[in-house]
């Protein structure tokens, strides 16, 4: 029998879990609600393991937010960086110092933070995750495997122990699709609430995953083997291979289901991510809409299906306030408007014009669909900079009342730097390099802002910085140095490291550099050290002032 006929049949045999060959007896209708209830148990074990961890998560990060709060509070206008106030806030406690440094911003492995895992050379197959991420996703994985077999008599003279761990791990299948949907979600109420990045959501999304696509093959491997088992190898066998009948639906969809899931695992590994983003998301997507499809009726009429009801609304909610995004900031004044500009060193500068502006904040990203470019995908990007500059237009009209002299004076824009890679960064260099000027406008649609970091509660900030990584950086700069300005933060030293290729590469932040070094008191807390990797010369590198120094190399002057 060839592996192709194995996985056909056990996808097969999946509907046949809840099919009774016979009558029941009421011994057997006994234990069947015996064995229902220990399901809704596990359940609500599972339930409350959530609740627990969010809440003990809640209650530490509320913690942090309100003791920055108090430190920022008591260090307004008062001390520097190494006396009074700032000096009694930077001695830290040393349990938690230790807790942190090992445990809970600790790396997998050594030192590195998201050092990728390589099979060779050239074949990545994903990134490490933390220390505390990867306990996190080892108890979860144990805590799955022991509700499958507790409270199951493995040693059942009756082999009912076939039936019970069937039904544990269908359901358990189920129920781990909640969270699946809920943490692939841009819009996962657990990301502000938590304070934790989308990136670890996907991380844990992605290990619930499989481990529901586990639990349905030992669905699947529980129910055939005790089939085979109490009918015997040749009628076991035998109704398995003439299970998959189309105009059965419960046997049809729950064949389609189990197909599905498992394709979804095959082209699920990093490798094949990373190789062919945009042909991988829209086949997981499709293959997820037609596993939950073909599941939702595989269980009609069964209790399970208001578990699956409820990871079906998750995604509803989710997916819809994502078109909510889309309208409220994209559509009113006129439609987002991009100007596409293209850079020294293989990067574009984006300049949005949102229809609808919102308060601009240090560490937010937005999603930018930009239909000329890439169609109808969407991609993150870092926000770099927000200003108010003149409305674009393409024909010059005379104003022809007041608030259209306002309008055509001023507009809200958002900026990004994006370096050209592969794909949909690619084309949009592509087609601004071949543009007249360098530059080209298009309509853009901008799903966001999500995300947003303050660190004006702390005495000294270092910001590090690789390329086009600086678009991060940037706005924390400018924070930092206003909230001094106007003695609205802790912060008494800011230190920017960045670490570029070549000197062409300050043009991609040049204007908004410039205005950040025009900026008052900008002298007292911020210095910038720029280190150039591949000089073309020794004579390009030289230092403006003490406070902005070029070093060729990297290490030097650190």
């Amino acid at each position: 029998m060839t592996p192709t006929t194995v996985l056909v049949l056990f996808a097969a045999a999946i509907p046949y879990a809840f099919a009774q060959d016979a009558p029941p007896t009421p011994e057997q209708i006994a234990h069947q609600t015996w064995a229902d209830n220990s399901n809704t148990q596990i359940c609500k074990y599972t339930a409350w393991t959530w609740a627990a961890i969010i809440a003990a998560m809640l209650v530490y990060r509320w913690t942090l937010h309100l003791l920055r709060h108090v430190r920022r509070l008591a260090n307004l206008n008062h001390g520097t960086t190494s006396d009074g106030r700032q000096k009694y806030f930077s001695i830290p406690n040393e349990n938690y110092a230790k807790a942190k440094r090992h445990l809970i911003s600790a790396p997998l492995f050594r030192k590195r933070h998201n050092r990728e895992f390589h099979l060779s050379s050239a074949m990545n197959v994903g990134t490490l995750p933390g220390r505390l991420q990867t306990l996190f996703l080892a108890g979860y994985f144990v805590m799955n495997i022991a509700f499958c077999v507790i409270t199951i008599n493995w040693h059942d003279s009756n082999k009912t122990y076939y039936d019970d761990a069937r039904n544990r791990t269908g359901v358990l299948a189920v129920l781990n699709m909640i969270p699946l949907f809920l943490l692939a979600g841009r819009n996962n109420p657990l990301i502000w609430m938590l304070d934790i990045s989308f990136d670890t959501y996907n991380l844990i999304h992605r290990w619930i995953g499989r481990i529901v696509v586990i639990e349905a093959v030992a669905h699947t491997t529980f129910w055939m083997a005790g089939k085979i088992a109490i009918m015997g190898p040749a009628k076991g066998w035998a109704m398995v291979t003439t299970a998959m009948v189309p105009s059965n639906q419960l046997i049809f969809t729950g064949t389609i289901g189990t197909c599905s899931f498992v394709a979804i695992l095959l082209q699920s590994p990093s490798i094949v991510r990373h190789a062919f983003y945009e042909t991988f998301l829209h086949v997981h997507i499709a293959l997820a809409i037609v596993a939950t499809s073909a599941v939702w009726m595989h269980l009609d009429t069964l209790p399970q299906q208001s578990l699956l009801l409820g990871a079906i609304i998750c995604w509803a909610i989710e997916r819809s306030l994502r078109l909510y995004r889309l309208v409220r900031t994209n559509l009113g004044n006129g439609v987002t408007k991009a100007e596409v500009e293209a850079l020294p060193g293989d990067a574009v500068r984006v300049t949005l014009r949102i229809a609808k502006p919102w308060k601009f904040q240090p560490g937010q990203h937005i999603y930018m669909y930009m239909p000329s470019v890439g169609l109808w995908t969407s991609h993150p990007f870092s926000l770099a900079w927000s200003d108010e500059q003149p409305a674009f237009s393409a024909e010059k009209t005379l104003p022809l009342s007041r608030q259209d002299l306002f309008a055509a004076r001023k507009s809200a824009s958002m900026s990004l730097i994006i370096r050209r890679r592969t794909g949909f960064t690619d084309k949009m260099y592509r087609k601004a390099e071949l543009a007249a000027g360098g530059k080209f406008m298009t309509t853009a649609f901008v799903e966001g802002p999500y995300g947003h970091q303050s660190f004006q509660s702390y005495g000294t900030v270092m910001l590090f910085a690789a390329g086009v990584g600086i678009t991060h950086q940037v706005p924390h700069v400018r924070d930092l140095v206003v909230a001094y300005a106007n003695g609205m933060c802790a912060t008494r030293k800011v230190t920017l490291v960045w670490i570029i290729q070549s000197p062409e590469h300050l043009e991609w932040i040049r204007p908004w550099m410039t205005q950040i070094l025009g900026m008052e008191k900008r002298r007292e807390i911020l210095r910038i050290l720029l280190f150039v990797t591949r000089p073309r010369s020794t004579k390009e590198i030289h230092s403006p002032s003490s406070s902005v120094q070029m070093f060729p190399g990297w290490g030097d002057g650190c």
